[in-house]
């Protein structure tokens, strides 16, 4: 089922199929919900409840997003984790659906950290693929302020093209030629956006101190050709105190779940089946 719901002056788009454990997936940018459909298609016994964040796919930027939060652009409006965290439990009130698990990938984990600081009553495990709890350093910053005027001169096209190169793995590029054309397909964000999204990524919180405070279990999957987030920057979660999963696709990228989705969908279910993931 496809359906629309309102957050904070947005109309937003999600799928909610299947049935079982609830489980929220939360994708990374610039793609939409489809990036787990592959997952979904090869995941049995959950109701997967899939929302496009705010500015992607078929949910609306909206035009109440703050402005000047990130010094590096101070004109910049800000998409910031804390209102695609409002707008997941949104959707899950809408829904009326009062506990999950939540798996999120990049952009979706960092969501995930602020969802656990804002309700942690209302999810039983977390899956971080491919996502850090550190916040972004100097030079991060340096280059999303040139993403934002690259993205203001000449639009998200082009950014695009080189979003698709640098960080699908190259076993996937080489192995499956047409995935570059078919995530390519579903990064549609306008130029607005994906400054309001950059601009978010950048003034996201440092969440290494609440890692000592996940009580849940975690399943942590880190990609062996991911450019961006790399294995070392996610074993922090290993000390998360409700216990840690941890695994390493050596031959995956940034979109492993995507890449892979057969691979991930299996220690996803093998980690669900464990009774304190439940």
């Amino acid at each position: 089922m496809n359906g629309t719901y309102e957050s904070n002056g947005a109309r937003l788009g999600y799928s909610d199929t299947g049935a079982g454990l609830p489980v929220v997936f939360l994708h990374p940018t610039p793609l939409d919900r489809d990036y787990w459909r592959p997952l979904a298609e090869d995941l049995a016994g959950v109701r997967a409840i899939v929302p496009d964040l705010r500015g992607h796919g078929s949910s609306e930027l909206g035009s109440t997003l703050p402005v000047g939060l990130f010094a590096n652009v101070p004109d910049a409006p800000v998409l910031t984790m804390r209102q695609l965290a409002a707008d997941v439990f949104a959707l899950l009130d809408h829904l009326k659906v009062k506990r999950a698990v939540f798996a999120g990938c990049s952009i979706g984990g960092y969501v995930l950290l602020e969802l656990w600081r804002m309700a942690p009553e209302r999810i039983s495990g977390l899956v971080f693929i491919c996502s850090k709890p550190q916040p972004d350093a100097k030079a991060n910053l340096a280059r999303r302020a040139v993403t934002i005027a690259q993205a203001r001169a000449g639009g998200a096209g082009a950014l695009f093209d080189g979003m698709t190169q640098m960080l699908i793995g190259s076993t996937a590029r080489e192995r499956r030629p047409e995935i570059v054309a078919e995530l390519r397909a579903r990064m549609t964000l306008t130029a607005e956006a994906l400054v309001a999204v950059q601009a978010g990524l950048a003034t996201r919180p440092d969440s290494m101190p609440a890692i000592a405070t996940i009580s849940v279990p975690v399943l942590a999957i880190a990609g062996g050709e991911d450019p961006g987030v790399t294995a070392a920057e996610m074993e922090p979660f290993s000390a998360a105190p409700g216990g840690c999963e941890f695994h390493l696709l050596p031959d995956a990228g940034h979109f492993a779940a995507y890449e892979q989705p057969r691979k991930v969908a299996a220690l996803l279910a093998d980690w669900l089946r464990q009774p304190a993931a439940q």
